[in-house]
């Protein structure tokens, strides 16, 4: 432990000495390898500052959530670039759909170096006056209303990428969404691999090639990709930018956890379903540590996800992991955060998410934010993402930023032969 915090102080000393050193941005030997990481059986305590001290007033937080972001940063995601300040939406198609109550539009956006990156988005809104609460929404499906794809060669044989890949019809999306646009908000939706291949391959290709010297992995390059949707749906009349939700499910349910720790323009975050190395805290789940999907099954399968490093902690060296899945929850403190889940999903330990929302609450207790504003809930299904999920992400909404009470509670949690054991931060 000594060894550990002797590496923070000297990386404290470092900064102090040159201020334009930005903690996301330090070298990658200021951390230690796995191998002189201390063992934490404990889930690491976030409120604890690199130099050793305990964060005990708001401002001290601030501080701590650079470092906290640092940490992800080298361990899990890599680095993003800088926001590129340039985001521009073109509109390609509008229309009213759904027998003219909803307002549909595509836009085009582009940004970046000689603003050669660019992202399709949909947006819905029901027709009237807004602004609305607006609802991020990344897609398996193609972006509604393009009109052709680039589509896989695997896609002749496979169907699932076949279904993934062909064109999607802009009334029948918002026929899909009628409930969201009928309770008054509004929904912008585009297909995620437009931020970064779905492959190990992901490098050459999409905002990668602009920026060579970064070490981002496709999940902080969703993640960033998000942001420069945020970027423009903030400048929009439609959306009420103190009202913008993320909702994602399985792997864009991690990059719904991602994108809204690191964006705090998103004012409530709703992954759902996340699996492995999502909500989940790390601790409790994978081999021998409650079982389904753990970090060990993503870093196998899916290890471009995620800087390299990440697959070092396997089973033997989990207990070194310097952080666990609720710091991307302790980042979005004070602003409301729920796990939507299926009490049969195949891939999450209902105990994990448990150990992450508890655990998350002590950060929302410490700067005055009620701890029901960070929560779960549970429907009966599997790994998918259902009306009733839908409904429950809508209600937690309606209730943290619109005022609108459905005496529904979210801290409700289904028994499992994990859920006697407890792992507390400290």
């Amino acid at each position: 432990m000594k060894y550990w915090r002797a590496f923070f102080v000297l990386i404290a000393a470092m900064a102090a000495l040159s201020p334009s050193l930005s903690p996301s941005l330090r070298a990658a030997d200021s951390y230690p390898d796995v191998d002189a990481l201390p063992v934490q059986t404990n889930l690491p305590d976030v409120m604890i500052m690199d130099d050793g001290t305990r964060v005990t007033t708001p401002e001290q937080w601030q501080k701590r959530r650079d470092e906290v972001k640092a940490i992800l940063e080298h361990y899990e995601l890599g680095h993003a670039p800088p926001p590129p300040g340039n985001v521009r939406g073109e509109d390609i198609k509008s229309a009213a759909l759904v027998d003219g109550t909803v307002s549909y539009r595509l836009v085009h956006l582009t940004f970046g170096p000689h603003r050669k990156l660019q992202i399709d988005i949909a947006i819905f809104a029901p027709v009237g006056a807004g602004p609305f609460p607006t609802i991020i929404n990344p897609s398996f499906f193609m972006t509604p209303g393009v009109d052709s794809t680039n589509m896989p060669a695997a896609a002749a044989t496979n169907r699932l990428i076949r279904m993934f890949s062909m064109p999607v019809d802009p009334e029948r999306a918002a026929l899909g969404y009628s409930n969201v646009l009928a309770r008054g908000y509004a929904v912008v939706t585009y297909h995620y691999t437009q931020c970064g291949e779905d492959n190990p391959n992901f490098r050459a290709s999409t905002f990668y090639p602009a920026y060579p010297g970064y070490d981002w992995g496709d999940l902080m390059g969703w993640a960033w990709g998000l942001s420069r949707v945020v970027d423009y749906v903030e400048t929009q009349p439609f959306a009420d930018k103190t009202k913008l939700i993320v909702l994602g499910h399985s792997r864009l349910g991690k990059l719904a956890m991602v994108a809204t720790a690191f964006d705090d323009r998103i004012s409530l975050g709703a992954p759902a379903g996340s699996s492995g190395a999502g909500t989940g805290a790390y601790r409790f789940c994978g081999p021998t540590r409650g079982g389904k999907e753990g970090v060990e099954d993503m870093t196998r399968k899916f290890g471009y996800y995620f800087v390299p490093r990440l697959k070092e902690f396997t089973t033997e060296n989990m207990d070194k992991l310097p952080f666990d899945a609720y710091w991307y929850t302790a980042l979005t403190a004070p602003r409301p955060w729920i796990s939507i889940e299926g009490t049969m999903d195949q891939n999450c330990v209902p105990n994990a998410v448990k150990q992450t929302v508890l655990a998350a609450q002590q950060v929302y207790a410490f700067l005055g934010a009620s701890t029901n504003s960070v929560a779960a809930n549970y429907e009966p299904h599997r790994h998918m993402l259902t009306a009733d999920d839908w409904n429950a992400a809508l209600d937690f909404a309606d209730q943290q930023l619109r005022g609108i009470d459905h005496h529904r509670a979210f801290d409700n949690f289904p028994a499992d032969d994990t859920s006697t054991n407890s792992i507390s931060a400290k």
